[in-house]
């Protein structure tokens, strides 16, 4: 690594000014991505702005729009969560148990990572980011390749998803590090059907074409003859767009399925 200032701020405010002092500072939430990539020296902030220790940073409440979790929120306290099932299940298929312990949401949203879970759910589940600044609509938020709507120096402070009717994810995952080559969270909230894609393009994606099959027919048959379009998917050492384009299919059936059985 190279040599990095360490600040543990109190609070949102004092992260925020702290960020604003520094030449190249960086937010540091659970550092499942952003240690890997200092140890590789892809990544050399000047200073490391701790998140850990801010009071009401983490929790997990309801509220009248819906689940509210706190961005310092780890993974494994989501996946004990019973209010949004499907929202557990996603997060106890996050990496393993030490990742689990250790990554939280807000720095997995933040990151915005193309194979990452969260945002499926985000998209799928019609979910609100709040950050230290204003209210961002999840459509609105994942913009490219590790790009979102963030602005310099903002913090992401607690998602809330509203509880849908029923919802189920469904993954097709990387043996080795569990990231998503392509995951589906499927979800009804009684007023319309949502699918969320993450793992197969350059950030996630709502699947408009099955969320109008859906809503037409909520079966398997009515999304079985979708062509998707896989040009401008991701291409790697573990699957090619063509079988991503394959997998958004295969996946959407599974959680279809989930949810009719």
């Amino acid at each position: 690594m190279y040599q990095f200032k360490h600040h543990k701020s109190t609070s949102v405010d004092h992260a925020s000014e702290l960020h604003s002092n520094s030449d190249e500072g960086l937010y540091l939430a659970g550092g499942m991505t952003l240690i890997p990539s200092m140890k590789l020296r892809l990544t050399a902030p000047t200073d490391l702005i701790d998140l850990s220790s801010i009071e009401g940073l983490a929790g997990i409440s309801n509220s009248y729009a819906g689940l509210r979790i706190g961005a310092m929120t780890r993974h494994c306290e989501v996946s004990a969560s019973s209010e949004i099932p499907a929202l557990a299940s996603l997060a106890s298929l996050i990496g393993d148990n030490q990742v689990r312990n250790r990554g939280t949401i807000g720095g997995s949203l933040a990151n915005n990572d193309p194979a990452a879970d969260y945002p499926a759910a985000v998209l799928g589940l019609g979910a609100t980011i709040h950050t230290n600044k204003r209210d961002i609509d999840g459509d609105s938020f994942f913009l490219g390749l590790f790009e979102t709507a963030l602005d310099e120096g903002e913090i992401i402070t607690a998602v809330t998803f509203p509880i849908p009717k029923r919802a189920a994810y469904a993954k097709f995952p990387n043996p080795a590090s569990r990231y998503a080559i392509v995951g589906a969270m499927v979800s009804d909230s009684g007023s319309g059907i949502r699918v969320g894609i993450t793992g197969a393009g350059a950030c996630a994606f709502r699947a408009r074409a099955f969320e109008s099959a859906l809503n037409k027919d909520f079966s398997v048959d009515a999304i079985s003859a979708i062509e998707i379009d896989h040009s401008d998917f991701n291409v790697d050492i573990h699957a090619s767009a063509e079988f991503r384009g394959h997998l958004i299919g295969a996946m959407v059936r599974q959680a279809v399925v989930q949810l009719t059985e």
